[in-house]
């Protein structure tokens, strides 16, 4: 079976980007060869309260599920970009509450299978 390379992303909650703790809440892959972009979100309340008591959890949320739809066909701002753009433009430094982290890249023979993985081993506590 063959593997194409990927490129990935942690996407984090800063929830005060003044003290700069986060927490992982998600992780963001593109394959080119494949086509493949996709994004997987999961936010822990409990951990975000315990970095800022006051966080807007909700706010936080609909900031992730941008990810995510980002990744799909839905209209909006990305979608006219190409996959590598939008991956790109998601991935590129900010100073927000949500942000993704460095990219890094592997091989894969199986785009999702791979987002599983590490959405299980970096997100998953």
């Amino acid at each position: 079976m063959s593997r194409d390379v990927y490129e990935y992303a942690v996407i984090r909650v800063v929830p005060k980007v003044e003290r700069g703790e986060q927490i992982n809440a998600g992780v963001l892959l593109y394959c080119q060869p494949r086509g493949y972009l996709c994004a997987k979100v999961e936010l822990d309340p409990g951990r975000l309260r315990a970095l800022d008591p006051g966080a807007d959890v909700e706010g936080v949320r609909r900031a992730l599920g941008a990810y995510e739809l980002a990744c799909g066909d839905e209209p909006g701002p990305l979608a006219g970009e190409s996959l590598g753009g939008r991956f790109r433009w998601l991935t590129a430094p900010r100073s927000t509450v949500v942000q993704a982290g460095p990219v890094h890249a592997g091989l894969t023979a199986d785009p999702g299978t791979e987002l599983a993985r590490l959405f299980d081993k970096l997100v998953r506590v």
